[in-house]
């Protein structure tokens, strides 16, 4: 049995198959409700749970059985005077204790190992999802949730997990201990049997506020994660604007109202586990009253007593870990909520009907919309007043669904807005938005895209073939941590010359000469330990290594000096010699580099030609040129 790392096998491929269907995969979970995802994440780990709750239930059975071994000592061996009998019994005592401890030692290991795994496959499921979707999933979901649901939402499921190993073994020691005080007592029997339910469900009615102290307690941290990840994301810009104040009040402030959330969801919680800790000696009490009435009348034998107070004391455990599982269950559903509101989302790109193979390397690609062709094997810069209509270009050679929605943020449900019709139709607005938005990028993927590799589609282009062929790298691409030949090649498909080449087109051996360990240095998450230059050549050298046949770049060198960026511009013209390249820039230390320059004005092509006809014929171009170049 495999218990870590758990295998992950969903959400492969970036298309949906054109038949319909009729459910999730066999690898993929069930997200029609948080409850039955919750209840896959157990089934799937069957196997771990089944053995936690078995060991779990071994090292329960001596703190149930040991009272029963001790009112035996004390009927047949001390009140008898046998010390045979009582020397027995302790010794029956002794080695239950043994198994209990040993048991009690796997069962904890075991419980563990199903916290990891469970929290670990739903992370895994996260990240695949998230590369399935690509680009797509930050229309759809905010980048704080995201997070949010990535780790401490994960951490929820594997805690909800081990625990109910634990309530499984629990409520069997629970029933195996109503059975003996049955046999002994039935009216002892019945108060155990009727009693313990009877205080769950008095308990029961704290459960919703807590749930929903719960619900805005994640909502806002999630929201919080987002700021976090926000600043840090743009920690450079906000340092050059002076907005470092500004965000981290910002900051100060979510913060407050997280801990304000935690703070009411604390006392909920504390309510819940101080009625468990009341009732379970209340019922420790109870037995203890009737058990000593029935000696006192000779129903019972001393040693009868002091078994049944064994069983009460016992009885305190089980109660105990219903009702953690009741707290964790309702954390876990919340977090569950969440999580299929993720995993739900579908890609909406569809297996063409009929794909179509393209030779991409001889290939020109054509955009109908504003006119624009790049000619196989040259390399043509865009040049264009506004960067963002040359970007938006970029997206569509490399068919990206333009950047123009917003992800649907979460709805902060406070206290004062507890109603259950009010939260559902928050909860069912917001599906609803991110319905909306799936049917529109669905309907703008499904039509004739309008980009044209070789005079065919790329909408009749597989996906996973027009990814490996068009690369689009634009300055915001990430950069992962780790060993530096690992960021500069991912897949571990280039030598070390191939990527050493790489980094001599892009300028960059002052990086490596800079790095304290070289090839071995450690590169931090987001290039947050190189400047944005060097950070920016890190990823244009990515880029390289990847080869595509068609190479768009979206302003590869805005971050360096012109005396690295005009080496770049020689290096690079001759690295892709060739090959397709497609550059937006409008620095004119690419242009004398360009087999071809596009001038790109009101989203149509201008112009076209080199660089000096273009200088000569169009006073717009002349105009940006010449204002990059003084910039």
């Amino acid at each position: 049995m495999q218990t870590f790392p758990p295998p992950v096998r969903a959400y492969t491929h970036a298309e949906r198959p054109r038949d319909a269907d009729t459910g999730p995969a066999r690898d993929e979970p069930v997200t029609s409700s948080g409850l039955r995802f919750l209840c896959w994440s157990l089934w799937a780990e069957r196997g771990l749970v089944s053995l936690s709750a078995g060991l779990g239930l071994l090292g329960l059975l001596p703190g149930a059985l040991s009272p029963w071994f001790l009112g035996k000592a004390v009927d047949e061996g001390i009140l008898a005077h046998d010390l045979g009998a009582a020397l027995g019994w302790a010794a029956g005592l002794t080695g239950l204790i043994v198994v209990g401890v040993l048991c009690n030692r796997a069962a904890q290991t075991s419980g563990v190992a199903q916290w990891l795994s469970v929290m670990y496959r739903t992370t895994g499921l996260v990240a695949r999802k998230v590369a399935q979707m690509g680009h797509v999933i930050t229309r759809r979901i905010p980048t704080g949730e995201m997070l949010a649901i990535a780790t401490s939402d994960t951490d929820t499921f594997g805690m909800f997990a081990e625990c109910v190993g634990r309530a499984i073994a629990a409520l069997v020691s629970f029933v195996v201990v109503a059975l003996m005080v049955l046999s002994v007592s039935p009216q002892l029997g019945v108060v155990v049997l009727v009693a313990a339910p009877a205080m769950v469900a008095l308990a029961s009615p704290l459960l919703a506020p807590q749930q929903r102290a719960q619900r805005v307690e994640r909502e806002r941290s999630s929201i919080l994660t987002g700021q976090a990840t926000d600043i840090v994301a743009g920690l450079r810009v906000l340092r050059g604007i002076g907005g470092e104040r500004t965000f981290g009040e910002n900051y100060a402030r979510q913060s407050q109202r997280v801990r304000a959330a935690g703070v009411q969801a604390g006392v909920w919680f504390a309510a819940i586990d101080s009625v468990s800790v009341l009732m379970s000696g209340g019922l420790l009490v109870l037995l203890t009253w009737l058990g000593a009435h029935q000696m006192i009348d000779g129903r019972l034998s001393p040693g009868a007593l002091i078994s049944f107070f064994g069983y009460a004391t016992f009885l305190v455990q089980p109660m105990q870990t219903v009702f953690e599982l009741a707290l964790k269950s309702v954390q876990a559903l919340v977090a569950a909520r969440k999580t299929i509101g993720l995993l739900r989302q579908t890609p909406p790109w569809r297996e063409p009907a009929d794909p179509m193979e393209v030779d991409a390397a001889r290939a020109d690609i054509v955009d109908e919309r504003s006119g624009f062709e790049a000619r196989a094997g040259e390399l043509t810069v865009i040049v264009c007043e506004h960067p963002d209509e040359s970007a938006a270009l970029a997206d569509r050679l490399g068919r990206y669904l333009p950047a123009d929605t917003a992800p649907v943020h979460g709805l902060e449900e406070d206290n004062d807005l507890d109603g259950r019709q009010q939260i559902a139709r928050a909860r069912e607005r917001r599906a609803a938005e991110r319905a909306a938005i799936s049917r529109r990028d669905e309907q703008v993927a499904e039509e004739r895209w309008g980009v044209s590799l070789g005079g065919i589609d790329l909408s009749r282009i597989p996906l996973h073939v027009l990814r490996r062929e068009v690369l689009v790298s634009d300055a915001a691409a990430q950069v992962f941590s780790g060993p530096l030949q690992g960021v500069l090649d991912p897949h571990a498909l280039a030598t070390r010359e191939q990527v050493e080449r790489a980094l001599w087109a892009v300028s960059g051996y002052d990086i490596l000469d800079a790095l304290p360990q070289g090839w071995a240095s450690r590169i931090d998450e987001r290039g947050s330990g190189v400047s944005g230059g060097q950070r920016q050549r890190l990823v244009l050298a990515r880029a390289l290594l990847a080869d595509p046949a068609v190479l768009v770049l979206v302003e590869p060198t805005s971050a360096v000096d012109a005396h690295t960026e005009a080496r770049i511009a020689e290096r690079l013209s001759e690295y892709r010699k060739g090959r397709t390249t497609v550059l937006t820039t409008v620095s004119p230390l690419w242009l004398r580099f360009a087999d071809r320059v596009v001038w790109l004005h009101d989203g149509r092509v201008g112009a076209a030609g080199t660089h000096r006809e273009l200088m000569e014929r169009e006073p717009g171009y002349r105009a940006v040129v010449v204002r990059g170049e003084g910039s």
